[in-house]
């Protein structure tokens, strides 16, 4: 047995198809069926039922996988070792961002953070905070970034910034006053995320602890930012927005921001990593880069920001 042949079945077990799996690893597809079976021989079992389309794990199979995984994540680990050892900041890092942090972070963090780090290749995909916890406790990213505190004793947490919200209301736009408190929120009139992201958690949070109100009417649900402002310019409610999300905006749609009374209620965004990482190099020079780029931008909007909402 080899660790080399159990990235090979993980490869299979993720991907249900051998020559997807072949393409992941870099081998030719008869390569790693032999090696496959060559360890099916060897441990006297069946790992995949092949007759099966896609490919499925066998009972034995699926004990095997959850074992391969711990193994093939402690064996990484050597290498981080050396790496810490020696200082470098390098190598492959997966990390996986919310929803609606990932399409206005990236564009202001991940060039500088090239350039300063050019041995780092970064993975970066598009995760919800439910499936970031469940990879960073199985190994398969190494960090996340995500709105915080999550209050899992197994992950740690590096805050990155506080993010101020911003009510966006074209039916008050051209106020001389802008300036809204969180109880002149109508959360009936009040256009969300869809179920699944955390961001509506943050706005639930923060109209309860004002309305102490547990009736959840909305009188529409959206997938994106986008679509919200959208729905809202066509009198359809007023929505909350991340305070980054309002930077790209026209001058027209700038009119319908309304900014919350100082100290402004705010989510904590957070870099977080399972508390056995050793890849803290890496950890450490995307904290500083990320905190530094994102907090100037803030700071920039001269807004007070009081300790943020709990996510849940």
């Amino acid at each position: 047995m080899t660790i080399t042949q159990l990235k090979y079945v993980l490869a299979v077990a993720q991907y249900q198809n051998f020559t997807k799996a072949a393409n992941k690893v870099f081998v030719t597809q008869p390569t790693l069926s032999m090696q496959i079976q060559k360890l099916e021989d060897e441990l006297d079992v069946q790992i995949f039922d092949r007759t099966k389309k896609p490919i499925e794990l066998t009972e034995t199979g699926k004990k095997i996988v959850q074992q391969a995984h711990n193994i093939v994540n402690e064996s990484d680990r050597i290498q981080d070792i050396v790496d810490q050892e020696k200082g470098f900041i390098g190598g492959d890092f997966k990390i996986g961002v919310i929803p609606t942090v990932m399409p206005t972070l990236l564009p202001m963090f991940l060039m500088n953070f090239v350039n300063r780090y050019p041995k780092v290749r970064l993975r970066i995909e598009e995760l919800t905070t439910d499936n970031m916890i469940n990879g960073l406790l199985e190994g398969s990213i190494d960090a996340a970034i995500a709105a915080t505190p999550l209050e899992n004793e197994m992950i740690k947490e590096r805050v990155l910034y506080y993010e101020p919200f911003v009510c966006y209301d074209p039916k008050n736009s051209g106020q001389d006053n802008k300036k809204i408190k969180v109880e002149d929120i109508n959360i009936d009139e009040l256009l969300l995320l869809e179920d699944g992201h955390c961001f509506k958690d943050n706005v639930l949070n923060l109209c309860r602890s004002s309305k102490k109100n547990d009736d959840d009417k909305f009188t529409l649900e959206s997938g994106s930012f986008e679509t919200m402002i959208k729905l809202s310019d066509e009198g359809l409610g007023m929505t909350l927005l991340p305070y980054l999300n309002t930077l790209d905006l026209s001058s027209i749609k700038k009119q319908n921001l309304r900014y919350f009374e100082e100290p402004s209620p705010a989510r904590e965004v957070s870099l977080i990593y399972h508390k056995s990482e050793l890849k803290m190099q890496i950890i450490e020079a995307l904290q500083g880069v990320i905190a530094g780029v994102v907090k100037g931008a803030i700071a920039f909007s001269n807004v007070q920001i009081i300790s943020p909402i709990a996510k849940r």
